[in-house]
């Protein structure tokens, strides 16, 4: 079994959608970070995407912990022309197509941007090559909103349309279990330390 450890990176404070803009994040809240760092298994391998929220948040809780190489394929989805944008602003200029995007996630993309399919595959892959690498080992991953969606999703083998619904708080724990072959278990979301 391989357990997985998905923290959500510290909050950005921004209002809009942020997916591949390097954003700076808020670690200002140092106990809760040492409660988390406390919480999560020492003999773990930690990794996270490759943009600074992540990065920070990764390592203010990496301890003596075995670090891996930030990982690009971890990112957050890639919003494209709506990187930035308030969702009412998408809302006003794509009506239907943002509408399309947040209710029925699969294979509608923004422009220039991915859809949650794409973004699913990308980081299906990785977590695939990790377990593969770390079989039963602790991976903490420090991601993104909707990677660990994705995670959740493969694992509860449900519809994007149910996954989208969960709330995922800035550094909540998302524990996973790898099984072997495709069969994972779900041990807690959203926990908050």
């Amino acid at each position: 079994m391989t357990n997985w450890y998905w923290i959500r990176h510290g909050p950005t404070h921004l209002k809009s959608l942020v997916g591949w803009s390097d954003v700076d994040v808020d670690l200002s809240n140092i106990n809760m970070l040492q409660r988390l760092d406390n919480f999560l298994p020492n003999n773990s391998i930690i990794v996270s995407s490759d943009l600074k929220r992540c990065i920070k948040t990764a390592d203010e809780i990496q301890g003596l912990r075995e670090r891996l190489p930030n990982n690009r394929n971890l990112r957050e989805f890639n919003f494209g022309d709506w990187e930035l944008k308030k969702s009412a602003k998408i809302a006003q200029e794509y009506p239907k197509l943002s509408k399309e995007y947040w209710t029925n996630p699969g294979d509608t993309a923004p422009p220039n941007g991915e859809s949650w399919n794409e973004a699913a595959k990308r980081v299906n892959s990785e977590v695939d090559i990790i377990n593969q690498k770390y079989k039963g080992r602790n991976i903490i991953a420090v991601g993104h909103f909707g990677v660990i969606l994705t995670q959740l999703q493969r694992a509860a083998k449900i519809q994007s349309q149910s996954a989208i619904s969960f709330q995922i708080d800035n550094l909540s724990v998302t524990h996973l279990e790898h099984l072997g072959d495709k069969h994972w278990r779900i041990l807690g979301v959203n926990f908050t330390i």
